[in-house]
């Protein structure tokens, strides 16, 4: 038996992602459309056919309900059989729903299985998120023949439109009154008063008296007899001995760890109303492998990071530090990570760096 599956951490109630879990028409909005088997209590359609990894439309027989909590399916679908649950557990945040599918009878070819699985993890964690955040603002069109969610911004009345009462007009008659008379007050008085004396000019320096000055003239000082100096043996000075100059020796060149040859790009793969999913791919030229690294990422406020894959990691304010296995020389490391965003706007992060050099792609 073979099992494929992905996870996603989302900032939202379990009640709220169970209703898009369940609810036909935003399952049709984040994953695929879906009805009913007429006669058939339990058994439902699903519109597969058109995504990566399904062969045909699934049918499938609802086997466990728990609301908010689980939901399990045995599903047919091309000659194969398998067993596709639902789980979603609360968080501190908000709730983690894991999918899991587990193949019961037939075959699935591996590239088949790695299209299915990524499937999945972009339902999860791109279009899902985007769907709960519209249910989560009351902003969601569930018409489906309408085109994407749109929303409608509140009007304003404008105040020129709203009456003003009587007396308030007569209030503003009397002060703008007042106001002309102090106008006029002021501008009468300007004009009337007297332009202020100019400054007295400065005296002409050419006009005062010089001041004299008097210098005390003080006897020239006497000359005082020294002491003659008492000639001494002349000191031979020795001659510097010549020295041999050193001749530097040649150091050998250190060549560069493989760390330090490491690169890094960056790409957003899918994005949402308040999050995106990233990917920093770490490449290794270097003929060793490279086995102390760090990717660092630096978020805007407010961001959170979740649903790693590839590699460990620790979030400090808006610094994340990603580190894991060696890179194999001449290979690649992969890291997908999920953000939550505050800012609607925000799809991707503010910088990237692997052991100091900036990603590619930002």
């Amino acid at each position: 038996m073979s099992e494929i599956g992905a996870q996603v951490d989302l900032s939202h109630p379990t009640g709220r992602v169970w209703r898009a879990l369940t609810d036909p028409t935003l399952l049709a909005r984040w994953y695929t459309e879906v009805e009913p088997v007429a006669g058939r209590p339990g058994r439902l359609l699903l519109y597969t056919a058109g995504l990566p990894g399904f062969d045909a439309a699934v049918d499938a027989e609802v086997t466990e309900r728990r609301e908010p909590g689980a939901l399990v399916l045995r599903c047919q679908e091309a000659g194969r059989r398998t067993l596709l649950s639902c789980a979603i557990t609360p968080t501190a945040e908000g709730c983690r729903l894991v999918v899991r599918e587990r193949l019961e009878h037939g075959f699935w070819p591996v590239e088949q299985r790695a299209r299915r699985e990524q499937s999945y993890r972009q339902a999860l964690t791109g279009r899902l998120p985007a769907i709960l955040d519209w249910l989560a603002f009351q902003q969601v069109d569930l018409q489906r023949d309408q085109g994407p969610p749109t929303a409608e911004m509140p009007l304003v009345e404008a105040l020129r439109d709203v009456p003003a009462p009587a007396g308030r007009w007569r209030r503003t008659a009397l002060l703008a009154a007042l106001g002309g008379g102090v106008l006029v007050t002021g501008l009468t008085a300007w004009v009337l008063l007297p332009s202020s004396p100019d400054r007295a000019a400065a005296p002409d320096p050419a006009t005062m008296p010089p001041v004299a000055t008097t210098a005390a003239s003080s006897p020239p000082p006497r000359a005082t007899a020294s002491a003659r100096p008492t000639r001494g043996a002349p000191r031979g000075s020795a001659r510097p001995s010549p020295s041999a100059s050193a001749t530097p020796s040649r150091t050998p060149t250190a060549s560069p760890s493989p760390e330090a040859l490491l690169a890094a790009r960056y790409e957003t793969l899918a994005t949402r109303i308040f999050g995106y999913t990233g990917e920093v791919v770490v490449d290794n030229p270097a003929d060793t492998a490279a086995r102390d690294w760090t990717v660092v990422l630096t978020l805007p406020s407010g961001s959170t990071v979740a649903d790693v894959s590839g590699a460990d990691w620790q979030q400090d304010g808006q610094s994340v530090t990603f580190s894991g296995p060696a890179v194999p020389a001449g290979g690649s490391q992969v890291i997908r990570f999920d953000v939550r965003d505050a800012g609607p706007f925000v799809k991707a992060p503010e910088a990237c760096a692997v052991v100091g050099t900036p990603c590619a792609g930002l």
